[in-house]
């Protein structure tokens, strides 16, 4: 990851102001003192009331706090039988099931639950792609299973290693697709390509993955994100040639970092999406915090937590803030020039709401049965998440801002 960002810090005014012995001049200074202090309490005491919550302003959907749910969750491994493995905390023996019992309160208002008639219904005759990373086959899992409720859908295409793959529900004529591509920019890989510490990924930051740009025009909505590829080792192509890497052994190579060329990579594909013919509903969604403490999932990092975090017990990795920064920084500019082209574009901002939540990822329960020996090294799943679980709540926020389509919820495009 990159290093923490070097904050430069002004210089403080000199405190030792000259003296002056003249009594009116201090009698002067002691009322003009008086009136500057009035001024700022009045000044912090207004700003204090405003920054007080007001059932009367909108809601703020990605702003709030998690709370407890005594219902639980809307489906299990029992009635869902589309969880991957990986993801079937409760088949794979998960000892305690309470993160299963809350709910995201936003702020000033309630987050309905997700109802899949009212869903499915007003997605008739529609078609819908997730393009991004597992995180996003992770968030497929979770809608199928909320939807199959209502309807089971028939798995219609699939590449052999099924990431990329589509489902199509039949009462309704509506199709749901999962697209791979990590990086959303083309890549090549050579040798294993999980491993993280070698090089063996190149990045061309000036071409789109072809595997979704050929596919964009099929679907009526798109979800579409960025995600923690970009920390992988890599070398970084421009104009056909190498500009440098990030995380490579070769000392004649630039350290790029990660920020940067992620941020290249959200400014070709959102201007991609924002100046295209094709007009979809189009939602980005944001980055997605991983928990692993004492460690990465490499080299023995666990997730072991039971409960959400409180508000400011956990600020989370600095450099995920840098990506999302970066992400909400080139949404927002090609979100005006998509309203200009008649698009819809909204952000899906789930970091914050995620990042209360080290209780819901599988850990060591991504296998069954799971490893309990001390002795042996067990490899936990600290990024993706139980199914059921907090993912649900994407799904949540998704039906709240696309069906309900109320632009005062959320951060919806200028």
């Amino acid at each position: 990851m990159a290093n923490e960002e070097m904050v430069d810090w002004e210089a403080l005014p000199d405190a030792q102001g000259k003296r002056n012995g003249s009594t009116g001049q201090q009698l002067l200074k002691f009322l003009a003192a008086v009136l500057l202090v009035g001024f700022c309490f009045h000044f912090l005491f207004t700003e204090f009331i405003l920054w007080e919550p007001d059932s009367t302003k909108g809601c703020t959907l990605f702003q709030g706090e998690w709370i407890p749910d005594n219902k639980g969750p809307a489906y299990t491994n029992e009635t869902c039988h589309f969880i991957e493995p990986y993801q079937n905390c409760m088949r794979n023996e998960r000892p305690d099931t309470g993160y299963l019992y809350w709910r995201w309160k936003p702020k000033n208002c309630d987050l309905p639950r997700f109802e899949a008639d009212k869903f499915l219904n007003a997605m008739r005759n529609k078609s819908w792609a997730l393009i991004g990373d597992s995180i996003f086959r992770n968030h497929m899992q979770s809608l199928i299973c909320l939807l199959s409720k209502i309807d089971e859908p028939v798995d219609i295409y699939h590449e052999m290693n099924f990431k990329t793959r589509t489902w199509y529900f039949s009462s309704y004529n509506f199709t749901l697709a999962v697209i791979w591509a990590p990086f959303l920019v083309r890549y090549d890989t050579f040798g294993d390509h999980n491993t993280l510490a070698e090089p063996n990924l190149e990045l061309h930051l000036d071409i789109l993955d072809t595997k979704w740009t050929t596919e964009y025009h099929k679907y009526d909505y798109i979800v579409i994100s960025g995600g923690q590829w970009f920390y992988k080792s890599a070398i970084m192509w421009e104009n056909n040639r190498v500009i440098g890497c990030h995380n490579c052994p070769d000392d004649n190579l630039k350290e790029l970092g990660v920020t940067e060329p992620y941020r290249k990579a959200l400014r070709l594909a959102f201007h991609f999406v924002s100046t295209n013919d094709h007009k979809p509903f189009v939602v980005f969604r944001t980055w997605t915090p991983d928990h692993f403490e004492y460690g990465k999932w490499y080299n023995g990092g666990v997730c072991n937590r039971t409960q959400p975090y409180k508000e400011g017990e956990y600020d989370g990795d600095p450099t995920d803030h840098a990506m999302r920064r970066a992400e909400i920084e080139e949404f927002e500019h090609a979100a005006k020039i998509g309203v200009k082209n008649g698009m819809q574009m909204k952000l899906l901002d789930t970091y914050h709401l995620s990042l209360l939540r080290p209780d819901g990822h599988p850990g060591p329960y991504r296998t069954f049965p799971p490893i309990n020996d001390k002795n042996k090294k067990v490899q936990n799943d600290c990024l993706h998440w139980c199914l059921p679980g907090p993912i649900d709540t994407w799904n949540e926020l998704l039906m709240k801002m696309v069906i309900d389509d109320d632009d005062n919820l959320g951060h919806a495009s200028a």
